[in-house]
C-alpha cells in the first residue's frame, strides 16, 4: 500500500490538491486525510521517492479503509441531493481547488487569530432593548459558495410543516394564521437560536442527508463560523461563549435554513405534544406558538416545552413567554389575530402618515435615518402591511405613487 501510493505521488504537486489526486488513484485510503497528514510532516517534496515511501510505512493510521468512505455505499442517501463522495467531488461542484476549499471551510478555525482583512465575516452589532446582535456576514466570494450549497442542497429537503420561517410559500401570517380567534394564545421565544446552534449538529443534519463524514466536515465548515476573541470583546459572557466555538452565523445565507433542519426534531415533538393537548403549533424562527379552546394546566405545557427544547439542544427566554386570552390584544410576529391576522393601526397610519409627508416634501426629507434603497425599503413595509388587507395596500401604494423618490433610485430600485 506505502510503496503504491508513493509512486502515486511521485510526478504530483506538492500541494493538498496534487497528493489528493495522487492519492485517490490507489483503492482503499482517503485521500483528503492522507493528503493532510504528509504535508504536515513533510511541507517540502522528497529529494527521493524512498523517503516518502518509508514516511507512508511508518503512518499508524495507513491502513485498508472499506471503500464505503469513500463512496458512501452503504449510506442512505435521502432526498435528491446531489451525492458528492469525496472533497474531491465538491470542490468541482463549487468550481473550487480544494486548497481553496479547505481556506474557505476554515477547519482549524487558523483565521479567529487572523486580521480582519483576511477572514471571511464581518461583523456587525445591533443594538437592541433586549442588548447587542451580533451579525457575521460573509464577504462576497464565501456568500456565493454558501448560496450554492443552499440552491443545490439546503432547498432541495422539505421543512417541517411547523415551520414558516425563512421558507418559500410561507410567512409570519402563514405562522399567525393557525392561530386567529382563539379562546387562548401562548407564545415562546427561543434563546439565541442561531448561535445555540453548534457546528456539531450542522455536521449532524449533512450526514443524515447522506454525505460521508470527511464531506459533510467541509460543508459544515462552509457554513459555520467560530467568532474571533476581538468581536466577542463587550459582549455577556454567555453569549460570547457560544459565539466563541463554530456555529451558525446569523447572516449568511444558508443559516436560516439549516436551523429549520436542525429544529425538525423540535418541531416534531412539539407539534405531538400540541396535539396530545388538542392545541396548534407553528414556529417562525425562533417564535414558537400554541393555541386552542383551552388548556388544562399552562404550567405544566410550559414546562414541558421547556424540558423538550432543552433536549434538543434550545433554550427558553423565559422574560418573553407570553399567554394570551380573548379579553387582550392577542398577537404573534407583530399581527394582531383576535379575529382575522392584521397588522396593527398604528403600524399602518405610521406609514400613511410618512407617505404623505414624503408627498408633500420629499423622500429624502422623510428618509431620517439614511436607509439606503429607501424607496425598495418603503414599498417593502406596503406589501407586509397590504399583507392582510387589500385596502390598506392599495391607499398606501396611491400615497407611494404621488412621491418624488429622487436619489432613492441611486441605491438600487
Amino acid at each position: 500500500m506505502a510503496r503504491r501510493l508513493a509512486v502515486a505521488a511521485a510526478d504530483a504537486p506538492w500541494t493538498l490538491s496534487g497528493l489528493e489526486e495522487a492519492f485517490g488513484t490507489v483503492f482503499g485510503v482517503s485521500p483528503t486525510l492522507l493528503a493532510v497528514r504528509v504535508l504536515d510532516l513533510m511541507p517540502a517534496p522528497p529529494f527521493e521517492p524512498q523517503t516518502l515511501y518509508r514516511l507512508l510505512r511508518e503512518l499508524p493510521r495507513l491502513r485498508p479503509v472499506p471503500l464505503s468512505l469513500d463512496t458512501n455505499e452503504s449510506s442512505v442517501w435521502r432526498f435528491d441531493v446531489p451525492r458528492y463522495n469525496t472533497s474531491v467531488d465538491l470542490a468541482r461542484s463549487l468550481d473550487l481547488t480544494i486548497s481553496e476549499l479547505e481556506w474557505f471551510a476554515d477547519r482549524g478555525d487558523w483565521l479567529r487569530t487572523k486580521p480582519l482583512p483576511l477572514r471571511h465575516y464581518r461583523p456587525m452589532q445591533i443594538s437592541k432593548k433586549t442588548g447587542a446582535r451580533l451579525l457575521e456576514v460573509p464577504k462576497p466570494r464565501l456568500r456565493e459558495i454558501q448560496r450554492k450549497i443552499l440552491r443545490r442542497i439546503l432547498d432541495l429537503v422539505p421543512p417541517h410543516d411547523a415551520a414558516h420561517g425563512f421558507v418559500r410559500g410561507r410567512s409570519p401570517l402563514t405562522f399567525a394564521a393557525p392561530h386567529a380567534q382563539s379562546e387562548i394564545v401562548i407564545g415562546v421565544d427561543l434563546a439565541q437560536f442561531f448561535p445555540s446552534i453548534s457546528g456539531s449538529r450542522v455536521h449532524a443534519v449533512f450526514t443524515a442527508l447522506g454525505y460521508p463524514p470527511a464531506v459533510a466536515g467541509v460543508l459544515t465548515g462552509l457554513c459555520t463560523v467560530a467568532t474571533p476573541a476581538d468581536t466577542l470583546r463587550g459582549l455577556p459572557y454567555a453569549q460570547a461563549s457560544q459565539l466563541r466555538t463554530a456555529h451558525l452565523p446569523q447572516g449568511a445565507p444558508t443559516s436560516p435554513t439549516l436551523a429549520n433542519l436542525v429544529a425538525r426534531k423540535l418541531d416534531i415533538r412539539l407539534s405531538g405534544l400540541a396535539q396530545a393537548n388538542w392545541l396548534t403549533y407553528t414556529r417562525y424562527a425562533d417564535d414558537l406558538a400554541f393555541s386552542g379552546i383551552e388548556v388544562a394546566d399552562v404550567g405544566t405545557l410550559l414546562w414541558t416545552v421547556e424540558q423538550i427544547a432543552r433536549d434538543e439542544g434550545f433554550a427558553i427566554h423565559p422574560r418573553k413567554t407570553k399567554v394570551m386570552r380573548p379579553h387582550r390584544r392577542q398577537h404573534l410576529t407583530g399581527l394582531v389575530i383576535n379575529d382575522q391576522p392584521s397588522y396593527p393601526r398604528d403600524d399602518y397610519d405610521r406609514l400613511r402618515a410618512l407617505l404623505h409627508n414624503a408627498a408633500s416634501t420629499s423622500a429624502q426629507e422623510q428618509n431620517r435615518d439614511g436607509i439606503e434603497n429607501f424607496r425598495a425599503h418603503i414599498y417593502g413595509r406596503i406589501a407586509h402591511i397590504g399583507e392582510t388587507s387589500t385596502t390598506r395596500r392599495r391607499t398606501l401604494l396611491r400615497l407611494a405613487e404621488r412621491v418624488d423618490w429622487g436619489s432613492s433610485y441611486l441605491f438600487g430600485q
